[in-house]
């Protein structure tokens, strides 16, 4: 039998945890929620065999990768994509083939050794809907792994392209785009927490969500507000 502590933030993974729960009933799982229950005391109380990261926003601090084997699900093939904002940052490059990389947490960012990888596409959908499908994957294969087999941990290979951090100002839709790019931009900045694709048009700002693409043409729902001087 073995200890697992999940720690997330979105709900879709906590419905898969307690699916997870339900599957192995012999094994012996805590879930956390909410950053300030992060804490080294919370932890070492449990004495977890791994702590799991399917979806995080805050840093994980280090006495708790030093002391615990933390491991985090990296939406890209790493080395390739290491960094921010993974999902967009593939999309606008038209990569819509990945990988879902469980590595280690260490101090650097997304460098750490490789378990195993996962194979999604993200070719549809907007980013509620990606997420979703990678969750199900994480919890239905990845963590799963983790439980029934010995797994062990191999250096990252290959060339190493670091993805950045994309800003709301980025959100913005550039000039020119359209049909199947203009869909994608759209889509990859349309979920919870993402500030939506938007264009100007004389004093209002105009938002889009819910996008279509039939053959080259994009329809979407719109919000119109005015800007405010």
């Amino acid at each position: 039998m073995g200890r697992y502590l999940v720690v997330t933030c979105k709900s879709w993974n906590i419905e898969n945890y307690d699916k997870l729960v339900k599957r192995f009933p012999e094994e012996t799982f805590d879930l956390i929620t909410e950053k300030g229950d992060l804490t080294y005391e919370r932890v070492a109380e449990f004495k977890p065999d791994y702590v799991f990261f399917p979806h995080w926003s805050w840093i994980i601090p280090k006495c708790l990768y030093d002391n615990f084997e933390c491991i985090v699900f990296h939406m890209t093939d790493l080395p390739f994509g290491r960094g921010g904002s993974p999902l967009q940052n593939l999309i606008v490059r038209g990569i819509y083939d990945t990988k879902i990389s469980a590595l280690k947490v260490n101090e650097g960012i997304d460098c750490g050794d490789i378990f195993f990888k996962e194979s999604v596409n993200i070719s549809e959908g907007n980013v509620d809907f990606i997420l979703r499908n990678v969750s199900d994957i994480v919890f239905e294969k990845m963590i799963p792994k983790f439980i029934t087999e010995e797994v062990t941990a191999v250096p990252q290979e290959g060339e190493i392209v670091e993805f950045k951090r994309r800003t709301p100002a980025e959100s913005e839709i550039p000039e020119g785009l359209n049909g199947r790019k203009l869909y994608d931009f759209i889509r990859m900045l349309d979920g919870e927490g993402y500030p939506n694709a938007y264009v100007f048009l004389g004093e209002n700002k105009i938002s889009f969500k819910n996008a279509t693409l039939d053959d080259d043409i994009v329809k979407a729902e719109v919000e119109i507000t005015r800007i405010e001087k």
